[in-house]
């Protein structure tokens, strides 16, 4: 994460000092670790609950996403109205009140009525997208976004391993109330961080960007066109439900290919998509920042050759190897996706805009995870991966001539 963290970019106005966008990153990675680290153990924490066999883990592993989604746009709406500071904080403190529920919870209606508010007051991705976007604009905007989508990769991989390492001493039903303090922690960081200011606003910590940098909200808008706003979110569905449907059941299928592998090895295949995004975010940035639809369309491409992939593996290398090529493309998409935000982001309201974002985002993943247990039961644990190749491969084919037409 340190490469991640040190990449910086004169091209834009600096309105939003550097330290301030590696705290609200920060943030989004302390506040992910419970959000992200426990419900991969649902079904070791049902059962206390009086779901004995589990059989409600599938459903209320998407329950915060579900209502993430619906309250997405109302909170991002909210933001531009009441300030991205104000909707932030309440973001983080309705996920440290639902964290708190959900570990105290003693039945299994308790525990999903917890999951329901962690996902209706929670949205802090968005909200921090949202406030770094009413200050920063162009390729340090784009640069903050890929950063904050470095942060929850981070914590999508280290999340699990720490619950996982607590739960001799700490059951994961326990550490929803144990870890409901990091959020509060970050709320607590946020609170002394001012009220972002517009692009182009004279802020104390950075220099004075000149009267060439100044634009105006309808210049702004004018070279954002609506076009860019719909393919960005076309762009996202596609690219989080051709990576997302992979996820369930991965790890069975390399159970199958590779018997007596064991867990922690399957573990480390499923986290090494995830561990290639810090590492190559910074390069992939700075080659796709100003050609962000020639590095979706790639990202998509290499997505669908590395699932693709999938369906035929039969070895450790070669699972290594399409994993590392799946990091690659996903990188790919991740950032040049942050660049297509940046630029659709002129001239708009950026919590509407990332709260609308979100919204589709989380509505890629929760069909991708439909699709996924649907076509689990009828074909097998790799229907899920070759349904995502194909939808990237058709994404990729689609969107070729978009390519052509904005690189004229």
């Amino acid at each position: 994460m340190t490469a991640v963290l040190e990449h910086t970019t004169s091209r834009a106005p600096a309105s939003l000092p550097t330290r301030r966008i590696h705290a609200v990153a920060a943030c989004y990675f302390v506040a992910s670790f419970a959000a992200l680290g426990l419900p991969p153990y649902l079904t070791e924490i049902l059962p206390s609950l009086g779901d004995r066999e589990a059989r409600w883990a599938g459903l209320l592993y998407v329950v915060p996403t579900v209502f993430g989604a619906i309250g997405a746009p109302l909170w991002g709406r909210l933001a531009d109205r009441y300030g991205r500071k104000r909707l932030l904080l309440r973001a983080q403190l309705g996920l440290a009140v639902s964290f708190l529920l959900a570990g105290w919870a003693d039945s299994l209606a308790g525990f999903t009525a917890a999951l329901v508010l962690q996902g209706a007051l929670g949205g802090t991705f968005a909200a921090s997208n949202g406030y770094l976007a009413a200050a920063l604009d162009g390729r340090r905007l784009s640069w903050a976004l890929t950063l904050m989508q470095g942060a929850a990769r981070l914590a999508l991989v280290a999340a699990p391993v720490l619950v996982g390492s607590l739960s001799p001493w700490i059951s994961p039903h326990r550490q929803y109330a144990l870890l409901a303090v990091l959020p509060l922690a970050a709320a607590l960081m946020l609170a002394a961080l001012p009220e972002p200011p517009r692009p182009g606003a004279p802020d104390a910590g950075a220099p004075d960007p000149g009267p060439e940098s100044t634009e105006s909200a309808e210049d702004a808008a004018a070279r954002s066109p609506r076009r860019t706003l719909y393919t960005l979110y076309t762009l996202e569905f596609a690219f989080v439900f051709a990576t997302v449907v992979s996820y369930p059941y991965m790890i069975t299928l390399v159970e199958d290919r590779l018997p007596g592998l064991g867990g922690a090895a399957g573990g480390v295949l499923f986290a090494l998509p995830h561990v290639c995004y810090p590492l190559l975010a910074k390069p992939v940035h700075t080659a796709v920042a100003s050609r962000p639809v020639l590095g979706a369309v790639t990202g998509f491409a290499l997505v669908a050759v590395a699932l693709a992939g999938h369906g035929g593996a039969g070895s450790l290398a070669s699972f290594v190897v399409l994993r590392l090529l799946l990091g690659a493309g996903m990188t790919l998409g991740l950032v040049s996706l942050s660049a297509l935000a940046a630029d659709a982001s002129r001239g708009r309201g950026p919590g509407r805009m990332f709260g609308s974002l979100e919204f589709i985002s989380k509505a890629g993943a929760v069909v991708a995870g439909a699709v996924a247990a649907l076509a689990n039961d009828v074909w097998g644990p790799a229907a899920p991966i070759v349904a995502g190749s194909a939808v990237a491969a058709l994404t990729a084919l689609v969107s070729t001539p978009l390519l052509l037409r904005w690189s004229r």
